[in-house]
């Protein structure tokens, strides 16, 4: 087994760039943990996150599932803000708690030239259940 390529941004670098190329979200995804081919991201909950009854949106979810990918893809490749995405599966496993902030444990299964496809599972603060699984397929730029 080879071992993974190394990161291209530090978490650091990671944030800084995400706070550049998206500053519109800047206060709605924060990088918590960078490993090679893993990240792990925090949606702070607030209320424009929230749908009728109380509960994080699917919207909400979606977004730091797509950021997550997003994020761990740059700071494997580098600075290419027009990676997209280009495909998602998305499962709602169960209501997410309110008043916790939502966790996103990503990890990047496949790092090709052209495509990077991730797994994300997202949790409740201090719950060890998933609220959610996705799967994300990224387009890659070319150099």
């Amino acid at each position: 087994m080879t071992a993974p390529k190394p990161l291209a941004l530090s978490k650091e670098e990671l944030q800084a760039f995400l706070d550049e190329v998206f500053p519109q979200v800047r206060e709605d995804f924060v990088v918590e943990a960078l490993e090679p081919m893993a990240i792990e991201m925090r949606l702070p909950v607030r209320e424009k996150h929230l749908r009728p009854g109380g509960t994080v949106s699917g919207p909400a979810m979606f977004a730091l599932c797509d950021v997550a990918v997003y994020a761990v893809l740059l700071a494997m490749i580098g600075k290419k803000a027009l990676a997209v995405t280009t495909n998602c599966s998305l499962d709602f496993m169960r209501k997410p708690q309110a008043g916790k902030d939502l966790i996103a444990k990503c990890e990047l299964l496949k790092l090709g030239r052209v495509l990077a496809i991730g797994d994300v599972r997202l949790y409740s603060q201090g719950d060890e259940r998933p609220v959610a699984r996705a799967t994300m397929t990224y387009s890659i730029p070319p150099k």
